[in-house]
């Protein structure tokens, strides 16, 4: 199958579905096309890459290095069947739901040609509180930290127009083996990979900074 854009979704501000009703962009809703952009720097940007995406936590959420965020169906279908119920495209919150591309197996630093945009892998999600209060489910930080396959951030080099049904090709893979689940890993206390990521350097400077942090938290 060629690998290739099945849903493009976009998501408003909502109250009633965060933690304590909170509001929350979580809801997101497919769409036939969307404009993205680089939203600059995380807090002080615009926010998501996404045209008319909301980022309503802009501490957390949004900037250039989580400009868009991608999930492949094939994750959607595994816990679909672990949850058994169905799950929609974007339930997630995923702006980008694809098919056939090994998302979770991406390089950090791997870049993407959408249609006439090129992005760029940057990280793992790393689930929240709200995203358990959106899902329902018992555990869920938990289980879905365990899975390994979070779907990932990437960063809009050439920014553009994507729609459903454009092909993705993975036009470059850089020279090292830091997958999206490693840095999942890094982040959730495994030191072993925290110092893999560290050592090569593939994180942005505001996270590679925090990765730094939490190991010398640990360390002591």
């Amino acid at each position: 199958m060629q690998p290739h854009i099945r849903s493009v979704n976009v998501g408003h501000g909502r109250s009633g579905i965060g933690v304590k009703g909170r509001v929350t962009g979580i809801d997101k809703r497919p769409v036939d096309a969307v404009e993205v952009r680089d939203p600059g720097p995380r807090g002080t940007g615009l926010g998501s890459g996404v045209v008319g995406d909301d980022v309503l936590n802009a501490r957390h959420h949004g900037g250039s290095r989580q400009a868009v965020y991608a999930v492949a169906r094939e994750e959607l279908d595994f816990w679909a069947g672990e949850l058994g119920r169905d799950l929609a495209d974007g339930c997630f919150g995923e702006n980008l739901t694809t098919e056939g591309l090994d998302v979770d197996g991406a390089l950090v630093g791997e870049r993407w040609r959408v249609g006439e945009v090129l992005l760029e892998v940057s990280g793992p999600r790393t689930p929240c509180a709200n995203f358990a209060a959106w899902m329902g489910e018992k555990g869920w930080v938990r289980r879905f930290t365990e899975h390994g396959r979070p779907g990932a951030y990437v960063a809009v080099l050439e920014p553009g127009r994507v729609a459903v049904g454009d092909p993705v090709e993975v036009v470059s893979r850089p020279d090292h083996e830091v997958t999206v689940p490693v840095v999942l890993r890094a982040f959730s206390g495994d030191f072993g990979a925290a110092q893999v990521v560290l050592d090569t350097g593939v994180l942005g400077e505001e996270h590679h900074a925090e990765l730094e942090r939490m190991v010398r938290r640990r360390a002591r």
